[in-house]
């Protein structure tokens, strides 16, 4: 059985040192020297929340973080797979962030028919009894994807938790590759170039957190039978850590039901980490150095992440 963690939410400010190693140029971002971290997450009951793929928990509300993990320390050697901020007001995830490194590859794909509720780690009534995805009109769509858990079959099959999934147009969240309506949606297309980045070296790692908002009303599309929130728009933010420091981009996309959008540059949708937190309300990479965080969340380079 897969270890999971769970724990509630508690959050202070507090000024700490955190060590780390970077070049401040804009290929890598960030500068030479460690400092003060005035808003890292504190640990209380889980030590994962440190981790620098996590965001700013949120400090109000009734949440909850879920911390996924595998038998094995083989991908990580805190055997962490993803993580999720689950909202039990809302009876939604907020996000879920996880790792990209070398080795996160293998056979496992869709290793379940179907979406459960993670009755084990979600107290009684802070989910929906019932999957209100289904004839809907929108897909499962998963946040930390299944494609980027295939290394084993409990990291895939965790992917497959409603923890894990907001609902999506299929025209955002799909493809169709025959018939006179073919197209690859958006969101697929952000979570393939993601993949692309996966570090081929060791050392490196790649930081990723997305969801979708449910905190602001105006960006809300509806609620599924009055009950299951569609976010209107979704975002990635991605932190790489390679030999010459680190650098960090967004992405920021309206999901629409009508529109399969293959033909636009993905750039059309790139922000800063500062920009991607203005209209999330979330608190990006907190676990950074302050000057590192600063450095490298005010700007981003296309030619650095490959997207020109």
């Amino acid at each position: 059985m897969t270890n999971k963690l769970y724990y509630l939410l508690l959050l202070l400010l507090s000024a700490t040192a955190f060590s780390s190693c970077s070049n401040d140029d804009d290929e890598g971002g960030g500068s030479g020297e460690s400092g003060p971290n005035a808003n890292m997450n504190i640990v209380t009951d889980e030590p994962a929340v440190a981790r620098l793929e996590f965001p700013k928990l949120k400090d109000d509300g009734n949440n909850v973080v879920i911390v996924y993990r595998t038998s094995t320390r083989s991908y990580d050697a805190d055997r962490v797979n993803y993580a999720v901020e689950w909202d039990c007001d809302k009876k939604s995830q907020r996000w879920s962030c996880y790792q990209m490194h070398q080795g996160y590859s293998g056979s496992y794909s869709r290793v379940v028919d179907g979406y459960m509720n993670d009755t084990e780690n979600l107290p009684a009534g802070s989910y929906w009894q019932d999957d209100y995805y289904y004839g809907s009109g929108y897909e499962h769509g998963h946040i930390c994807p299944n494609a980027d858990r295939k290394y084993s079959y409990d990291a895939n099959y965790q992917t497959f938790y409603l923890t894990n999934m907001q609902p999506q147009y299929h025209k955002f969240n799909g493809y169709t590759s025959s018939g006179a309506d073919q197209g690859e949606g958006l969101w697929v297309r952000m979570e393939e170039q993601v993949r692309t980045w996966t570090p081929r070296r060791s050392t490196d790692t790649l930081y990723v957190c997305k969801g979708g908002t449910i905190d602001r009303e105006d960006q809300i599309i509806e609620r599924i039978n009055g009950r299951l929130i569609v976010p209107k728009y979704f975002f990635m933010a991605c932190l790489m850590k390679n030999s010459q420091g680190y650098r960090a981009i967004g992405f920021w996309a309206e999901q629409m039901s009508n529109e399969w959008r293959d033909d636009e540059p993905l750039t059309n949708y790139t922000v800063t980490i500062d920009e991607l937190e203005e209209l999330t309300g979330i608190d990006f990479f907190c676990n950074l150095p302050d000057n590192i965080e600063n450095s490298v969340e005010d700007h981003f380079s296309v030619k650095a992440w490959g997207l020109e």
